[in-house]
């Protein structure tokens, strides 16, 4: 026993040394774990932010102005006030995405009890800042709309108001949710690919053939592989969170993150299982990028990071419940942004645990019988 720990323990510094003399994977993790998680914090493609609106006041009225007044910064630019000749040249040449049409009379016939009708027009080329705007300038004008009636109207006479309370992220900023998933992802994607490199690296270089012949088993060979990549990913992982996802974009942390960093070793056991698992496959390191591509995308876009669950298809939802990244994901929500403990997530933990334990068997024998035919 104590030798086969020294084995394990040799192998992993060998391969962590080889690893530290591969300058393009070291600049891959560096990458993954800064620039991506901040880019993908800050440049979210289906933020609403400084959207161009043009104005066709035709009411000229303190309700019209009111609602002229209310579109600003960061999420619209200070409208520009055009006549309604303007409107659709200015839209065909792409200057505004919005041009809202107030129509004459707006405010006499509001206040006459009729229901007058406001003109938004679109520019659809732009559309995730046309489906998101869509909402937001809705909710601008009624809320404008209905602050303005209370003051000639009866309490009585106005809809029931709803109080709203935002928990965890009060602020509705997509940069906590987004920073957050993005490690999540970069955790699951680096642990694949550097075990599985791991291995093929050996296999092109020549140096698997040299351990075949040393005193050591396959365990021994797959698991200081999947110690010591394991380690390098949570150890990126943990600074990442610190330095770039609570320093440099300041988003704060409801849970442990001690328990967050267990719950992420806990994964890394199968996913770097899974890495070993890809390599035994594909027969050169190409063939082992795309199929890192056929199985981590799937994985990522499926696990409930970006889509919630319960809008997927049941059988869906029922097939990832065998992948790891859809409890890995589940954990991390609840301890990072809802601030659960051990008793809530240990579900997660156990599922992660059995995960692992078969995507490792699988793999181990995979290696074997991979290494019986080499020899």
């Amino acid at each position: 026993m104590r030798r086969a720990a020294a084995n394990v323990l040799h192998l992993g510094v060998k391969e962590l040394r080889s690893l530290y003399r591969d300058p393009m994977m070291l600049v891959l993790i560096a990458w993954s774990f800064t620039f991506a998680v901040y880019t993908a914090a800050t440049a979210v493609p289906d933020t609403l932010s400084r959207a161009t609106i043009a104005v066709v006041d035709e009411d000229r009225s303190p309700l019209s102005a009111r609602i002229s007044s209310a579109f600003y910064l960061p999420y619209f630019v200070p409208p520009v006030m055009i006549g309604q000749a303007e409107m659709d040249a200015r839209m065909d040449a792409g200057l505004d995405t919005f041009a809202l049409d107030i129509p004459p009379r707006f405010q006499q016939d509001l206040l006459a009890g009729r229901r007058p009708t406001i003109q938004l027009n679109v520019d659809a080329t732009t559309i995730t800042q046309a489906f998101t705007g869509s909402g937001y300038i809705q909710a601008i004008v009624d809320g404008e709309v209905s602050a303005f009636l209370k003051r000639y109207r009866a309490a009585d006479d106005l809809p029931v108001d709803l109080a709203l309370r935002v928990r965890y992220n009060p602020q509705l900023s997509r940069t906590w949710f987004y920073s957050i998933i993005e490690v999540i992802n970069q955790v699951t994607l680096l642990s694949a690919i550097l075990t599985g490199a791991a291995l093929i690296r050996e296999r092109e270089h020549g140096t698997l053939e040299h351990l075949l012949v040393m005193p050591l088993t396959p365990f021994e060979i797959m698991t200081a592989k999947v110690w010591s990549m394991a380690l390098v990913v949570l150890v990126t992982c943990a600074l990442s969170l610190a330095i770039v996802v609570q320093g440099v974009l300041g988003v704060p942390f409801q849970g442990s993150a001690a328990l967050f960093l267990a719950g992420a070793a806990t994964n890394l056991f199968a996913t770097t299982s899974m890495g070993i698992f890809l390599a035994t496959v594909a027969r050169s390191m190409p063939q082992f990028g795309l199929l890192v591509i056929l199985v981590i995308i799937p994985l990522e876009m499926l696990s409930g990071g970006f889509t919630p669950r319960e809008s997927m298809p049941g059988f869906v939802q029922m097939a990832m419940l065998a992948a790891p990244t859809t409890h890995f994901v589940s954990l991390a929500q609840a301890i990072l942004f809802r601030g659960a403990g051990l008793p809530v997530v240990w579900p997660q933990f156990l599922a992660l645990g059995a995960i692992g334990a078969c995507l490792f068997g699988y793999a181990l024998a995979r290696l074997r019988a991979s290494l019986s035919a080499m020899t």
